[in-house]
């Protein structure tokens, strides 16, 4: 797992792509952080976080579109799936990577909570709180795009299908207010990656959104490892 972590790791920064990530995520947050806090002469940091956990819709298609289909690109899947490591180890550290870099930029982020912090009052633990639920948000659509990546047969596809499926859980989600029929309306809600997001924003540390995150990383994960053994076997 190691070793594909390295390597993927590589592939992000001798390549445009984890730079793009980085300079894209970081500016536009600048630009949110700027609208929402500064010229409001605002230290409302939950909102702007909450505003900030749409850029893994728009920008986490760009961290993942190249880690398998890239692969189905060149040829060099069936090497991959022929390799002595194991399927899991090999998604585990593709989609670690993927983390990895996720996580970096949302470290760097933080520089947005020290400039509150020179000029205002910052909770350390509802800070804390509003970050546990931004980064599970964003390690779950990782997941969810990984997957994708894995059926896309160019890094392109890829990315055009995890912004559809991403850009339709936001949909479903506006879609719960309008649906009249509650059990439709209960089911939307429950699957909701956004509202699972607010009890951490309102400073609330919920079990159940933590445990749900993990639930869809988990299962996006198995999924990405179930398609590429049915590939390795022909079926």
């Amino acid at each position: 797992m190691k070793a594909v972590w390295k390597r993927e790791m590589q592939g992000y920064f001798c390549t445009a792509t984890g730079y793009v990530y980085l300079g894209v995520f970081l500016t536009v947050s600048s630009v949110l952080f700027y609208l929402q806090i500064l010229s409001q002469r605002s230290g409302d940091l939950p909102t702007f976080i909450g505003g900030m956990s749409y850029l893994w819709m728009l920008l986490c298609p760009v961290l993942t579109m190249r880690l398998l289909a890239e692969e189905k690109q060149k040829k060099t899947d069936q090497l991959l799936l022929t390799s002595p490591i194991s399927l899991p180890r090999i998604v585990g550290g593709k989609y670690l990577a993927a983390v990895t870099v996720l996580l970096a930029t949302a470290a760097l982020t933080l520089l947005y909570a020290l400039i509150v912090g020179l000029y205002g009052t910052v909770y350390p633990m509802e800070l804390a709180v509003n970050y546990l639920g931004f980064v599970l948000q964003g390690c779950a659509f990782a997941a969810i795009d990984l997957f994708l990546s894995g059926c896309a047969g160019t890094p392109v596809i890829a990315a055009v299908l995890a912004f559809g499926a991403n850009f339709l859980l936001w949909i479903l989600d506006l879609l719960e207010s309008a649906v009249h029929i509650e059990w439709i309306a209960a089911g939307l809600r429950f699957c909701s990656l956004y509202r699972r997001n607010e009890a951490f924003l309102m400073g609330q540390l919920s079990f159940a959104g933590i445990i749900f995150d993990l639930a869809v990383i988990a299962l996006f994960l198995a999924l990405t490892v179930f398609h590429l053994d049915r590939k390795r076997v022909g079926r």
